[in-house]
């Protein structure tokens, strides 16, 4: 049995726990993250604001570490996608593309702060591959960043496509569609609503955002990569599989194989020009 004296000790450290715990609420409440618009999900999931939450690692919301201050193994996400890389992208577009001054580099190195493990998971073969299979995506989604939504995308949804009724979790708003937008295309109303809880916006009243705001734009396709092909790609089972990810029973499995070959065509064109073998198991 403890002595008094222990008791009072024991007493006052489970008190200092306290004071010191609700004293940082966001390093508590936010576990796995959720947090409010003004917070920042920290590289260990926990919500909050300042350099500890915002800075280095910082998975989503208002982060401000900058991709050029991160070096892993000597690999610079900005460092591979350079201006010539990028330009040489949206140059293919034409000049009336209403992705020529949307989709921009500086506009994709700021949405990247908030993936810091974009382009740095693997050695620097792996990191070139990766970067080489999101842009591949990106290049056939809107046409060489020509389109910020899906053609016929407004037609679509008042016909009631990409609206999942059966999903409570987020459930389709009145008068909002929920068609293709952004560089991945973002699609279907538990996308928009799970990438704005993510990312921080409302992306079940407000999906029109995607089409005006850059940052916000790129953020959801990094967003939807990161949670359905990152690990495709870093653990090597090849960018077939990011096309099963992406549009798979619209294409693989003979589905429409010229769409097929078309992503396959843009990732070998930019693994060339990146210098990487592209790898095995390309096509789905």
């Amino acid at each position: 049995m403890l002595s008094l004296k222990a008791r009072r000790i024991s007493f006052l450290a489970i008190f200092t726990l306290f004071v010191v715990l609700g004293t940082h609420p966001g390093s508590v409440s936010g576990q796995n993250c959720g947090c409010a618009t003004y917070e920042c999900c920290s590289r260990f999931g926990y919500c909050g604001t300042g350099d500890a939450y915002c800075g280095h690692g910082c998975r989503s919301g208002r982060c401000y570490s900058s991709p050029e201050d991160r070096n892993i193994d000597g690999k610079r996400v900005s460092s591979i996608v350079t201006d010539e890389f990028f330009n040489a992208i949206l140059d293919q577009a034409d000049e009336g593309c209403p992705g020529k001054g949307f989709y921009t580099r500086a506009a994709f190195l700021e949405a990247l702060s908030s993936f810091p493990n974009f382009g740095t998971d693997g050695s620097a073969d792996v990191s070139k591959r990766e970067i080489a299979a999101f842009f591949a995506h990106v290049t056939h989604e809107t046409g060489f960043m020509c389109n910020i939504e899906e053609l016929n995308g407004p037609s679509k949804a008042a016909r009631g496509e990409y609206c999942d009724r059966q999903n409570t979790e987020y459930p389709c708003k009145r008068g909002k569609g929920y068609y293709g937008r952004g560089p991945i295309q973002l699609s279907w109303n538990f996308n928009y609503g799970a990438a704005g809880d993510s990312i921080g916006f409302d992306g079940l009243n407000d999906p029109d955002i995607v089409d005006r705001d850059r940052i916000i734009s790129f953020k959801t396709g990094l967003w939807f990569w990161m949670n359905q092909c990152h690990r495709i790609i870093t653990s090597g089972k090849g960018f077939g599989g990011t096309i099963q990810a992406i549009n798979g029973p619209l294409e693989c499995n003979g589905a429409n194989p010229s769409t097929v070959r078309a992503r396959v065509e843009y990732y070998r064109e930019y693994c060339d020009k990146l210098g990487v073998d592209p790898g095995t198991n390309l096509s789905c």
